[in-house]
């Protein structure tokens, strides 16, 4: 397909109205349309929460930030991070007018480096620490607090570049003064912290909303969350903030109808941006009742039902671990669980708790402590959204199976069904859990600025269970973040039972021809997988990604982490052998796993069996 010709049909079907906007934006703040560039203001000095009185001479920290849910600290001497370097590469960023700043820095690395100190996790770390009984927990939090404003001039460098960014800080502010019971009487550094943060957010939010991902509705959530706060502060009215919180609120009601499927899929294709829009919408209804506003739309409630039922599904059988699904750049939102940060299940009790109303998880546990923080009450009915279940409108399929009593199967499928862009090529996928064993797992994020091969590995065709043709991606990158000729599922089956087996099938043809239709069948105690592949010039390699872990051959079998894996062909192979793959299960770090690689140079069946 001519290259031209291509971009011009990826455009069309990112919307026109998008793209309009886009453009709107970047010609707008390059040649000082848009009054985001005029903006001016002083950095608002504390205190910013009440401190009360301090009950011990000296405090250490009860909690830890950890950047992108890693074992690591933010560095510095002082304790007080380093607003402007990279906890990944340790470069600092130039502190310029934001918009003079480059999308990618050179000799900085990942942008995010910068900004994961500055999302604000550890104001409700302090706050958590303060209700733990540390008298100096909210100094400290002021002294942060403080050194931020100073270092970070409002609208001068990295850290004012992103709206998103300025919007999770927003959120985690509210949350905080929701945590320790000082919404209603805010201390005016505060209310002026969150005022210049609006100000930033709001004239840019049109490219947020151009991107029909998860940058809108965080955006949204924080000008309704924080413009509500304002103008309920002010008692003798304030018309600026009245428009924030009505533009935040019109997005919200917006975005969830747009990007939120029936079904429960959301845009981004991706479990933790998925995770992320959730906990935006639960802050913004938490926000809702604190300070008693009008109830959102019914549909609005529905659609916020689905997406917590879709994501309650992803969870592992254990009920721990998740899916790498899709793109991940490490977000965490509402850190106040003691879980790890690949575990979901404190989102889903939350945003189920507040949008359906019954728990997702009768058993208590860590996953309530958000709930018990924010003093949101437990129902006494529940929930189990672990079922079965294809989510055709975004291409998901769940099948689950008894293996024992105790033990559990789980497989997640993944097909082409694009009405918003795919940000991996992950066609026809599948993730398959043994219990709390991820032994078919994905490869995830790693970075979204990093050096090759790895810019291309970790979004490519060759880091998914799937087939890949001629040593290329079954769509072509455009651009960082934009892949093209998006593909159309063919052959897609409903779930069905045959031979005491879950039955699942689906199936594309891709840009150059090549065709794959995959064949699913789980029971439980072996799962089997079909491939029919053709259209493609000289190879097709077929990859099982596998658990980190023990694997040897045993006569045709390979065997490893409790399970047994045969492949057969119809057709005589190239090659048959494990080698070295790659997986980033937290963002910015990467480490080696086995792969299973089978190479087939005519067209034909590869049968897939693996026996628990």
């Amino acid at each position: 397909m001519n290259p031209v010709l291509l971009k011009l049909i990826t455009a069309w079907r990112l919307g026109p109205v998008n793209i309009g906007r886009a453009l709107y934006y970047r010609l707008g703040v390059r040649f000082g349309v848009n009054p985001v560039r005029t903006l001016v203001a002083q950095p608002p000095a504390g205190p910013f929460f009440v401190a009360g009185e301090v009950a011990s001479s000296a405090s250490k920290l009860l909690f830890t930030p950890k950047p992108f849910g890693l074992d690591t600290n933010f560095s510095s001497e002082s304790g007080i991070p380093l607003w402007h370097q990279s906890v990944i590469t340790g470069q600092e960023a130039p502190c310029l007018p934001w918009w003079q700043l480059p999308d990618f820095i050179d000799g900085l690395g990942d942008i995010k480096g910068i900004w994961e100190a500055s999302r604000f996790d550890w104001v409700l770390g302090f706050a958590k620490q303060s209700l733990a009984g540390d008298g100096q927990a909210l100094s400290q939090l002021n002294a942060w607090l403080a050194d931020w404003s100073e270092k970070n001039p409002p609208y001068m460098g990295a850290n004012w570049k992103c709206g998103q960014e300025a919007s999770i800080r927003v959120m985690h502010l509210a949350m905080a003064a929701h945590l320790l019971g000082q919404v209603t009487e805010p201390q005016e550094g505060l209310l002026e912290l969150v005022r210049v943060h609006l100000q930033r957010i709001a004239p840019t939010i049109q490219y947020a909303i151009a991107q029909d991902n998860n940058h809108g509705t965080s955006e949204a959530a924080a000008l309704f969350i924080g413009g509500s706060w304002l103008m309920c502060a002010n008692s003798s009215g304030d018309g600026e903030a009245r428009h924030w919180m009505n533009l935040g609120r019109k997005w919200l009601e917006n975005r969830a109808r747009r990007l939120i499927e029936t079904d429960g899929c959301f845009s981004q294709y991706s479990l933790n941006y998925h995770r992320v829009m959730l906990d935006s919408y639960s802050m913004a209804e938490l926000w809702r009742k604190e300070l008693a506003l009008p109830d959102f739309s019914a549909e609005l409630v529905r659609r916020l039902q689905a997406a917590t039922a879709w994501l309650g599904n992803m969870v592992s059988p254990d009920g721990g671990d998740t899916p790498n699904l899709g793109a991940n750049d490490g977000a965490r939102l509402l850190p106040l669980a003691e879980t790890d940060y690949r575990d979901v299940r404190p989102s889903v009790q939350l945003a189920s708790v507040l949008f359906a109303g019954k728990r997702a998880y009768q058993d208590s546990g860590p996953w309530d402590e958000p709930l018990q923080l924010l003093r949101v009450p437990l129902p006494a009915t529940s929930v189990d959204y672990r079922r079965s279940c294809r989510y055709d409108l975004g291409g998901f399929a769940v099948l689950r199976e008894a293996v024992s009593h105790e033990n559990q199967a789980m497989l997640l499928f993944r097909y082409p069904r694009f009405r918003f862009r795919p940000g991996q090529s992950d066609l026809l996928h599948v993730d398959f859990w043994l219990d709390g064993l991820n032994v078919l797992r994905d490869a995830g994020s790693y970075s979204y600025n990093c050096d090759e091969p790895w810019q291309s590995y970790f979004p490519g065709s060759q880091a998914h269970n799937t087939v890949q043709f001629d040593g290329r991606d079954a769509m072509p990158r455009l651009s960082r973040f934009l892949f093209g000729a998006w593909p159309k599922g063919r052959g897609v089956s409903a779930l069905g039972e045959k031979d005491g087996f879950q039955t699942m099938a689906a199936g594309y043809r891709d840009w150059k021809g090549a065709y794959h239709q995959r064949g699913l069948a789980l029971s439980g105690s072996a799962l089997r997988v079909t491939d029919d592949i053709k259209g493609f010039e000289k190879s097709a390699v077929l990859r099982w990604r596998l658990a980190p872990g023990e694997w040897h051959w045993k006569d045709d079998w390979l065997v490893g982490c409790g399970v047994r894996i045969h492949v057969e062909a119809d057709q005589p192979l190239k090659r048959c052998e494990l080698v070295e793959g790659w997986e980033s299960r937290y963002y910015s770090q990467k480490t080696p796993l086995p792969v299973l690689e089978i190479e087939m140079e005519q067209a034909g069946r590869l049968t897939t069996e693996l026996r628990y």
